[in-house]
């Protein structure tokens, strides 16, 4: 069943959603002795990585971190998912390089890459932290892209919004990830946040359904549509 987390303003969402993050970092290290977590690019999570490396309560020498999806850029492009990432979060954390996993979209061959990322995924992420856009696609998974029904884990694909060559998880990973994060703000979501958690099951025209039954974290702005809400204490 999808939690519903809802806050008053930015702040509160930050504090919510790195509270959860290290909650369930540090409840996989506790209970499998590592944890392997997908972070979500793009603005809405740049802060919650902020606070999550300024909390200092996470063991990262016990953390694998990889990305949900990153453009074909160079990973020092002001675009690219890792950027930001690695400036917010994991060059103030002491976390070995050796468990930083970045995407190389960039490379030409971006099949190659996104099978050699295949290969250094877990059988099973721990946690999946995800962000949606207003047409309702979560990491690269756009509407009725044909990667929605890929049996990969990772794929190239080409994105109708700039830098548009991509690679993504695809559905199998999310679903099989242990808990999953999804992080949505403004009032330009509210109809796909409605849809994604109370709609009719509809993958292929509301991507951000594969995260339906992990835990929500929206403003009231992007909450506005919907009839079930637990308000944030």
């Amino acid at each position: 069943m999808t939690e519903r987390i809802v806050v008053a303003d930015a702040p509160e969402l930050v504090r919510q959603a790195a509270e959860w993050l290290i909650t369930e970092l540090t409840r996989a290290i506790t209970e499998r002795g590592a944890c392997a977590v997908a972070l979500a690019g793009g603005r809405t999570p740049q802060p919650v990585y902020r606070a999550l490396a300024a909390a200092g309560d996470v063991d990262w020498n016990r953390v694998d971190v990889f990305f949900g999806d990153e453009r074909a850029v160079p990973p020092d492009h002001p675009e690219s998912n890792f950027r930001m990432v690695q400036e917010a979060l994991l060059a103030h954390v002491p976390i070995p390089a050796k468990r930083v996993h970045r995407m190389e979209a960039e490379r030409t061959d971006r099949d190659a890459a996104a099978r050699d990322y295949e290969r250094a995924l877990p059988a099973r992420l721990d946690v999946v932290l995800l962000g949606m856009g207003p047409d309702g696609h979560t990491a690269s998974l756009f509407p009725r892209s044909p990667a929605l029904a890929e049996r990969r884990l990772v794929v190239p694909v080409v994105a109708p919004k700039p830098p548009p060559e991509r690679l993504t998880i695809t559905p199998i990973v999310i679903q099989a990830a242990r808990e999953v994060g999804m992080m949505a703000t403004g009032a330009d979501k509210a109809a796909m946040v409605a849809r994604a958690t109370e709609g009719p099951l509809a993958v292929a025209e509301v991507p951000a359904q594969l995260a339906r039954r992990g835990t929500w974290f929206l403003d009231e702005a992007a909450a506005g549509q919907l009839t079930v809400r637990r308000v944030a204490r």
